[in-house]
């Protein structure tokens, strides 16, 4: 069966992180049956961690700020986890269910499809934002 996607209840989900006045810094996007719907949404970066166990696959949309000692901004970064355990037919089929989650989620700074928990490192994906973001003006760490 083909995947489908519950557009407006995603969309609410994903602009809930985007909202400045909101708390939620986190969303994801899960498998309910052959559509996708939002799943947990929270503050803390090491609680989306949490959610991606072996046994899963799902879309994260998340909230990190970061920059420079001259200006802090927010950046955004669409997660795909595919656990180590997921099959190669539900993992070849994540990449094209995705699709439909960037039809929801446009605005992101850069994407990550990861299986390994190391590299849901939060240092590693700021630093990846960063290097995204363009120039580094911080004299004071190089």
């Amino acid at each position: 069966m083909a995947t489908k996607i519950d557009k407006e209840a995603c969309r609410e989900a994903y602009n809930l992180v985007r909202d400045d006045a909101s708390a939620v810094n986190w969303v994801t996007f899960k498998y309910d049956g052959s559509t996708i719907v939002p799943g947990d949404q929270g503050v803390d970066y090491e609680t989306f961690t949490r959610k991606c166990t072996d046994d899963v696959r799902l879309f994260g949309f998340v909230r990190f700020t970061t920059g420079d000692a001259m200006s802090k901004r927010v950046k955004f970064a669409l997660i795909t986890w595919i656990g180590e355990s997921v099959s190669g037919l539900q993992r070849a089929k994540t990449g094209t269910d995705k699709t439909l989650v960037k039809e929801v989620v446009q605005n992101f700074a850069k994407e990550f499809v990861i299986s390994d928990h190391k590299e849901l490192d939060e240092d590693y994906i700021k630093n990846e934002l960063k290097k995204a973001g363009g120039a580094n003006y911080d004299a004071q760490t190089e």
